[in-house]
């Protein structure tokens, strides 16, 4: 982290050209987070152009350090987070700080660009794109829109800055097609999917690695070599739909089947699945794994047969945040996804092509999906091949600086 009180930190050696673009994100790797990620994946693939400005968080320093961009933090209070009044601090201390030290990064890079990533303290972009003789592009993720459009003062000033955008950057088409329906803009959309980091899991996807991590965790939990396994990964909340897969391994052993369940994650919603199981008889065949962090998961990842994603509709509010980005994950390790067809999944889980998308509300589709899958092995295989396919699929982010090009695919 760089002292921004004395910003004359030099520009590496190693960079082909001055920066010129300042990347803005109220929160930043190492933190873990789905924006975090998808903004950190953004600066590797143009690192010579790349300053980034982010609030502080725990382990930045030595994560600074070895980047190949300069990175500024922000210091943000540790005894308030959490409460109400730190919230509202951190919101305040979040714009009146990426505005100051904006203005004085430009005075030392002369930076041409700003990508603020989010829409969360846009107000802050807005006085900035006054100010400086800079152009800026802003991305969005969901729930930032979702918040913003149901005030009526925050919806206007938001409307107007993305019509003085130079483009806007939509994770998901559903993200797209939301902002769209809800704000009247003519400003250049377009869509750029989150892509796989596999660096994050600290592990060599050689096939022979792999085994050894699949027959490690399936040790682990005293999973036979050919049960069938399904894994979840996300915050055990009700609306993640967990339940459901629990509901269907009585069916599925009923069929005779030897399947078992592996949940990764941690959230309220734990003990009412450990009761589900216990109710319905299949404690043995449920396994919680807790907290997993990035580094471990690949273990879960190879040691599954099948990903379980089977988020259910809200409709108290519309679920525009998330892109499923662990549906990709298990894609990159060749694991099909069953997963709900609802809002942003749709990008990631393409219909019998890397997976099966159902009504998480129909008993009859998900249980077709679990019985398809689990039977069929040459199935599982022919999705997992097309999903590690996509998952090594991604648009480049500087294409949105040639509004003319067309957005081209590169498998890596």
């Amino acid at each position: 982290m760089e002292n921004i009180s004395h910003i004359r930190a030099t520009i590496r050696d190693k960079t082909a050209s001055y920066p010129d673009i300042l990347v803005i994100s109220r929160s930043f790797q190492p933190q873990e987070g789905g924006i975090e990620e998808y903004i950190y994946n953004r600066c590797l693939q143009d690192p010579e152009r790349m300053i980034v400005l982010a609030a502080s968080c725990s382990g930045d320093k030595l994560f600074d350090k070895a980047q190949k961009f300069p990175v500024y933090r922000w210091p943000m209070p540790q005894q308030k987070r959490g409460s109400y009044v730190g919230s509202m601090l951190q919101v305040f201390l979040d714009s009146v700080w990426s505005f100051v030290i904006a203005i004085k990064l430009y005075f030392r890079y002369h930076y041409r660009y700003i990508e603020w990533g989010h829409g969360y303290q846009f107000l802050s972009l807005l006085l900035l794109s006054y100010l400086l003789p800079i152009r800026f592009f802003i991305y969005l993720h969901g729930k930032d829109i979702l918040r913003l459009s149901r005030n009526p003062i925050l919806h206007s000033l938001f409307e107007f800055t993305l019509k003085r955008a130079q483009g806007i950057v939509c994770n998901s088409s559903f993200t797209r097609d939301y902002l769209t329906t809800h704000f009247h803009i003519e400003t250049p959309t377009h869509v750029i999917n989150p892509t796989v980091r596999v660096e994050k899991f600290g592990v060599c996807a050689h096939p022979n690695h792999l085994d050894d991590l699949r027959a490690r965790v399936r040790s682990g939990y005293h999973i036979p070599e050919t049960a069938v396994v399904i894994l979840s990964v996300g915050r055990l909340v009700k609306l993640k739909g967990f339940d459901r897969v629990i509901e269907n391994l009585t069916l599925l052993l009923t069929l005779g089947m030897d399947v078992h369940y592996i949940l990764c994650g941690q959230g309220p919603y734990e003990s009412a699945l450990r009761n589900l199981a216990s109710r319905l008889r299949v404690q043995r065949r449920v396994h919680f794994a807790g907290y997993v962090p990035d580094r471990e998961l690949a273990g879960y990842y190879a040691a599954c047969d099948i990903l379980a994603m089977l988020t259910l509709g809200d409709n108290q509010a519309p679920r525009v945040g998330g892109f499923g980005i662990v549906c990709l994950e298990a894609g990159y390790f060749g694991k099909p996804v069953i997963a709900s067809r609802l809002g942003t999944i749709v990008d990631t889980v393409h219909h019998e092509e890397n997976g099966i998308l159902v009504n998480p509300n129909s008993g009859y589709e998900v249980f077709h999906a679990f019985k398809r899958l689990c039977q069929d092995q040459k199935l599982r295989e022919q999705l997992g091949r097309k999903g590690k396919q996509l998952a090594n699929c991604r648009t480049l982010h500087s294409s949105i600086y040639i509004p003319e090009s067309r957005y081209s695919c590169l498998l890596t």
